[in-house]
């Protein structure tokens, strides 16, 4: 028996076996490793990469199969856009490469004076990105490549008002879209569709919330024509949660809905912002969407909202990553709506479904641009809708673009091996001092490495890097205070073995920086409360022998870590399709 579901051009036995095939071609080997059906019709499941776990996507439906299908489809859709890559260094070999990202790359060489190259993006875009002209030609050298001689490594696009090829950085896409914009489809048609909604749901979803717009309830007898979400939202409500849904079509302008799940004892809600021509898709897929997590449903565990002013945590939540479900004022269901419930809906083709989504655009005056993705066998896209679209202001690639440490990786990742004289540590330091760097910001982000499971690097940030760098050239004081904000900022985070060897190395900084007491005769104290390693890593780093306990040195090959080593392995099975 073959299951239809409405707006997907073939079943759902189809779709699983050909993105299965598809996987099994290119050498993936996927397994289903969680699921999860809180009520009737709700169903999550997530599958990750076998020998690449940190490559997982989860799907929904109302159906196990459904959502099984779904998370085929999203891990296809970060493979086909290198998603999954998007935030990592993938190594000088294939910078070098004759392809980093897709055979039609193109590269635009930087000039003496760095400003960005002419010929990529179109004159609109140029001023949409950079609007006071302050970006530099290295800005826009990409994470992945960090090729700064090879130059601007450009995507093409195409324009949709006009069908023109436009080269967008690949360094935009990364740091303002992230996964936002991307879609998996048996037809192109289909992808493109699914895309387009995404991306309407979100920028509307951010129009609601920071604008304070109040929204209309789906009036009963309207949701009563689907009994399959009503059945759900009925069992929900056995369970003591209620769940409302709501029209967020501005009036039906735009084909949005909403589901919303009251927080008890909050003026805080959770909410699910989803789209589609189709009505009953887009409230199914809220539904679902808001019923995925199983530690809210059935542990009841509530996420708390961190900020108490609603303008505030508004903001807050319009620019939470590519989430359909965030957290959301009360003021947003108030009976007192902005507009009136309209019973909007749109039935027709794939093709006619996203014809109808453009001619949305086109009338919000708003540019589309769109690469398609077929090379590993499945339709795919990515879309690009400036100031609809993006996940993190334009800003970013001014102030906290990914390739930040582009020029420093290479020292940040030899410096646990490194010898040097007391001094160049210190300079290391003040370099740090002067990039400016958050000393929040976890090293392995801004070089992009993988850190493995456990290991130090997933837990090491700028403020201990500057902490080990005092350590090693021997300013104790400066490195009791930084110690001390490693464990402040880390209690919860650092293994049991790094929380023990900082606890151990405060005590015995203020030990060594006191002339009135004899370490010597305190070493056996330490060693029965700290542990005779713990003790002996502690004193090494303070006297200088120990540099940079537990992390992990080395080069740009990036060989010495074995996770990273299992993403790059991933990505190389894609040149399969290339």
């Amino acid at each position: 028996m073959k299951t239809s579901v409405t707006g997907k051009d073939a079943t759902l036995e189809q779709s699983i076996e050909h993105f299965q095939a598809q996987l099994n071609k290119l050498g993936f080997n996927i397994e289903e490793v969680a699921s999860f059906n809180p009520v009737p019709n709700v169903w999550s499941v997530q599958v990750r990469d076998v020998d690449a776990p940190m490559n997982t996507t989860q799907g929904k439906g109302t159906t196990q199969q459904a959502a099984l299908a779904s998370a085929l489809g999203k891990f296809f859709e970060c493979l086909s856009t290198h998603a999954f890559y998007n935030d990592y260094y993938l190594g000088q070999t294939l910078a070098n490469g004759d392809v980093v990202h897709y055979s039609n790359e193109k590269w635009f060489d930087i000039g003496e004076d760095n400003l960005p190259p002419e010929g990529m993006l179109d004159e609109r875009l140029t001023q949409y990105y950079d609007p006071t002209l302050e970006l530099l030609g290295t800005d826009l050298v990409d994470l992945q490549s960090s090729n700064m001689d090879r130059g601007v490594c450009c995507l093409p696009f195409e324009r949709q008002f006009d069908n023109e090829t436009v080269y967008i950085p690949a360094n935009i896409i990364s740091n303002l879209y992230l996964s936002n914009g991307i879609a998996a489809g048996n037809t192109q048609a289909e992808a493109r569709t699914q895309c387009l909604s995404e991306i309407i749901a979100r920028a509307i979803k951010n129009r609601i919330i920071l604008k304070d717009i109040s929204l209309p309830v789906i009036p009963a007898e309207v949701m009563a024509r689907y009994p399959a979400i009503t059945e759900s939202i009925a069992a929900l409500a056995e369970k003591g949660l209620t769940v409302t849904c709501y029209d967020a079509s501005l009036g039906g302008e735009y084909p949005v809905l909403c589901a919303m799940l009251p927080i008890p004892g909050n003026d805080v809600c959770l909410a699910a912002f989803e789209a589609h021509p189709r009505f009953d898709v887009a409230l199914e897929r809220a539904v679902t969407e808001l019923l995925q997590n199983d530690t809210l449903i059935e542990l009841g565990i509530y996420p708390q909202p961190t900020v108490n002013d609603n303008s505030q945590h508004n903001e807050q939540a319009a620019h939470t990553p590519n989430f359909s479900c965030v957290m959301a004022s009360g003021e947003l269901f108030k009976a007192d709506t902005s507009y009136d419930f309209v019973d909007w809906n749109f039935t027709g083709s794939s093709e006619e479904s996203f014809s109808h989504l453009m001619a949305i655009m086109t009338k919000a005056r708003a540019d589309v641009y769109i690469a398609d993705y077929s090379h590993l066998g499945v339709n795919c896209c990515r879309i690009i809708v400036p100031s609809w679209s993006e996940i993190y202001p334009i800003e970013t690639l001014i102030e906290s673009n990914n390739n930040v440490a582009l020029e420093l990786r290479e020292t940040f990742l030899a410096l646990p091996n490194v010898e040097w004289e007391g001094e160049q540590y210190a300079e290391m330091y003040g370099i740090l001092e002067e990039e400016g760097y958050d000393d929040s910001v976890l090293l392995a982000e801004i070089i992009g490495l993988v850190p493995q499971t456990g290991d130090a690097w997933q837990t090491l940030r700028i403020g201990e890097v500057k902490c080990l760098l005092a350590l090693a050239g021997g300013d104790l004081d400066l490195a009791l205070e930084l110690a001390t904000w490693c464990i402040e900022v880390n209690a919860t985070t650092y293994s049991h073995e790094r929380i023990q060897f900082f606890h151990c190395l405060v005590a015995s900084l203020n030990l060594a920086l006191d002339d009135e007491r004899d370490p010597a005769q305190a070493k056996a104290d330490f060693e029965q409360q700290y542990g005779v390693a713990t003790v002996a890593a502690a004193w090494g780093s303070i006297e200088g022998t120990v540099r940079f306990y537990g992390i992990t040195g080395g080069d740009l090959t990036m060989s010495q870590y074995p996770s990273h080593q299992q993403l790059l392995s991933s990505y190389q099975k894609l040149y399969i399709g290339k």
